[in-house]
Parts: C-alpha cells; structure tokens; sequence
C-alpha cells in the first residue's frame, strides 16, 4: 500500500465527514508521524462550544498527548481546509515538520494573512481540493437553505 499524501487526506475526509454528521463545519485532520496516524480529529466548536476547537487544534493535543511532548517534530499534519490564523500560530509553536491542506481558504487562511509557519515547516495544498471543497459547499448551501 502507498502511504502517500492522498492517503492521508482521504482519511483526514473521513473525519470531515464526520464533524458534518453532527453539524460542525467539514474539516478533518490527521497528524502523521513515521508513515503512522497518531491522531485523528475533526471541528467540535459546536460540540464543545469552543471557538479554539478545531480540527487542528484537537488533533495537535492529541499528537502532543502521544508523544508526551509538545513538539510535533518528524510530524505531517494533513487538513481538508487551509488552517486559518489560530491554528497556523499553534502549528508554528509545535515546530510540525510539514502541513498538507486539501481546499484553500481565501477568507481565512494563514496565507491570505501573510502569516508564517515555523521556519523549518513546509507546507503545500491542493491534496483533494475538489473533495473537500465539495464537502464545505455543500455543508454552507445546506445552512443557507
């Protein structure tokens, strides 16, 4: 099997699907370390009723509470939507080695923001962009309906 970065992004799609079962915004995100999944995680903002409660957000404290440290070095995050703001400062202080997004965000990204990773974090986008775009404007048209 070929674990590469559509692999993981097909998964990180499955908890994008999931947050959409019970209302919260599609994103998913998986945290890949040595070709492993070491977290999973999807939007609970709703849930949770927290604004910091997104998928990357969920899933750096669950890579964190793996590893038993807070640095995700040797780590890939694999989101469905381009972190925004917040999650790309929590990135940068995890020091992740690679962020791969699926659907950019023109609104909110980091990149609109001019905002920059951690200096030794690469980053890149467009793995299933039409996927997870789909899922994001089929869950807003719904919502507007």
């Amino acid at each position: 099997m070929e674990f590469d970065d559509s692999y993981f992004m097909k998964i990180a799609l499955k908890e994008a699907e999931k947050a959409a079962s019970i209302g919260e915004i599609p994103v998913g995100a998986v945290i890949v370390n040595n070709k492993k999944i070491i977290a999973r995680a999807h939007n609970l903002t709703q849930r949770l009723n927290d604004v910091t409660a997104h998928a990357e957000m969920q899933a750096i404290t669950s890579a964190a509470n793996y590893l038993n440290g807070k640095y995700l070095v040797g780590c890939t995050l694999f989101v469905t939507l381009e972190p925004c703001v917040m999650c790309a400062g929590a990135l940068a202080w995890s020091q992740i080695d690679r962020v791969v997004y699926g659907a950019s965000d023109s609104k909110r990204g980091f990149r609109q923001a001019g905002i920059k990773l951690h200096p030794k974090t690469i980053h890149s986008g467009g793995v299933l962009a039409k996927e997870s775009r789909i899922l994001i404007d089929s869950f807003f048209s719904k919502r507007r309906k």
